[in-house]
């Protein structure tokens, strides 16, 4: 509004009442005004309380099944440790003292291991925890479960304490850094199905490798579809997730022309096939990209191991199709590739021999 450039002073006080009473017809207006919305809004009470009830059920229920997916996934990553500890055949450590995790050879080394306890009633131990310590040194990660003043080993202790246990023991496997993210390939990292295509009336398919596979050092996996298909959960012993086809978006940016990755977690597959390794690969010498060309792009049977396994999987009759192909990888150093036993760590994890890796 614009002012006249009057003030209090100019009204005479009949003036001043008038303009006091246009003021609080207008007061009364605004809240005859709020009144009639509010009465609007209690109209209908149960519609939209209804409605909120509903979306916060499913926000809920959305944060349920959330946290049970990871409960679950760390659960069965655990039961993955345990497996490759128990192939390994260790003995387990009864905890004594702090000396034991202040030793030098546990000092800065990287571990898969595990914490067990025993019962006054039964001897046997068993675990109660099992992890692979790829990035803590293992010495500073059982210090964490056997220190009263960590979360982990406030909860040992009170074991202890009222007797639930007897003894505590630690059992561990040391590995290197390639091991460990060959571990990491097998248990975190999904399968990527690979695509091809087939002439109309011809017998002979093309594989279409995705885009996206980097041009850098380090671990690659194939695999291939077992025939039997059973409901199993995003994490098992086959190694990880896998994703699937749709996931795969299209990028002409590519130099290759190809689909490059895109994970969408809607798109993850809930009942996974069982795919079974055939084949570990290093990229130390060529990259990822490299290494994985050579192999889809081989036409040669005769060549055998995986090369020659892939092109006869080219060649298919008419009304069959190929096996369904996946591949997985991970990008390592170049320097830390050539430590450690690659093959028999992914060998000991899976549970069977690498077939064309012999």
């Amino acid at each position: 509004m614009e002012s006249d450039g009057s003030t209090m002073e100019d009204y005479s006080q009949d003036e001043w009442g008038n303009h006091n009473q246009e003021l609080r017809g207008c007061t009364e207006t605004d809240q005859e005004i709020e009144e009639i919305s509010l009465m609007k809004k209690k109209l209908h009470p149960r519609r939209e309380s209804s409605e909120d009830i509903q979306n916060v059920d499913q926000e809920k229920q959305s944060e349920q099944r959330i946290a049970n997916r990871c409960g679950q996934g760390m659960q069965e990553m655990m039961q993955n440790v345990v497996r490759i500890l128990e192939a390994v055949q260790l003995k387990w450590e009864q905890f004594q003292s702090w000396t034991d995790f202040s030793r030098l050879h546990l000092s800065n080394k990287l571990a898969i291991f595990g914490v067990g306890y025993n019962t006054r009633w039964k001897d046997d131990v068993r675990y109660y925890y099992a992890e692979i310590s790829s990035q803590v040194p293992l010495g500073k990660r059982l210090r964490e479960y056997f220190n009263p003043e960590k979360p982990e080993g406030r909860l040992v202790m009170t074991k202890v304490q009222k007797m639930n246990w007897k003894n505590v023991y630690y059992k561990y496997l040391e590995i290197t850094i390639s091991e460990a993210r060959c571990l990491e390939l097998h248990m975190v990292v999904d399968w990527i199905p690979i695509a091809h295509s087939r002439a109309a009336g011809g017998n002979v398919v093309h594989y279409l490798l995705p885009g996206g596979i980097p041009k850098s050092p380090g671990l690659y996996a194939v695999g291939y579809e077992e025939p039997e298909v059973e409901p199993r959960s995003p994490r098992m012993e086959c190694g990880g997730r896998i994703l699937s086809r749709s996931s795969l978006r299209s990028d002409s940016s590519s130099p290759s022309g190809n689909s490059t990755v895109k994970v969408e977690s809607e798109n993850l597959v809930d009942h996974l096939p069982k795919i079974h390794y055939c084949y570990l690969g290093i990229a130390e010498d060529r990259t990822l990209q490299q290494c994985l060309f050579q192999h889809f792009q081989s036409s040669s049977k005769s060549q055998g191991g995986i090369n020659g396994f892939l092109a006869e999987n080219c060649n298919v009759q008419q009304g069959t199709s190929p096996k369904s192909i996946y591949i997985k990888f991970v990008e390592v150093e170049r320097d830390f590739l050539s430590a450690g036993s690659l093959v028999e760590c992914l060998e000991k994890a899976v549970g069977y021999p690498l077939k064309f890796n012999l």
